[in-house]
């Protein structure tokens, strides 16, 4: 019997986690491992697959069917995103997992807006 095995991309799996960092219901404790993981697409320069990160989207209910998700408009759910982060919280969650303490700096919302920006899409 042969069974379907289901791959994802490098950018299939960056579409993941913006999923995480876009629609994770954070309730008292954020997960600054997200951020810390989105450091790591960015700094490898692997581009997002938005057609599987607007799937999830709407499997999940945070998009509706009909709406396109274009770059643009995921910069800017990101931007708002990015000011509602607590990022000392995000910090100490992730700090256990750093043996370098200089890395990750996550430093504030204007920080991760800007570093963004430099997203590739494919």
């Amino acid at each position: 019997m042969l069974r379907k095995l289901k791959l994802f991309t490098l950018p299939d799996l960056f579409a993941g986690k913006l999923h995480a960092v876009l629609c994770r219901e954070w309730k008292n404790r954020i997960k600054g491992r997200d951020y810390y993981d989105l450091l790591w697409y960015l700094g490898k320069k692997i581009p997002c697959h938005p057609e599987h990160l607007r799937e999830r989207m709407i499997q999940t209910g945070h998009w509706e069917a009909k709406r396109v998700l274009d770059r643009e408009i995921l910069l800017d759910l990101l931007d708002s995103r990015f000011r509602q982060v607590d990022f000392d919280a995000a910090r100490q969650d992730v700090s256990p997992f750093i043996k370098d303490r200089q890395e990750p700096d996550l430093r504030n919302p204007d920080f991760f807006c800007g570093i963004v920006r430099k997203m590739d899409v494919c």
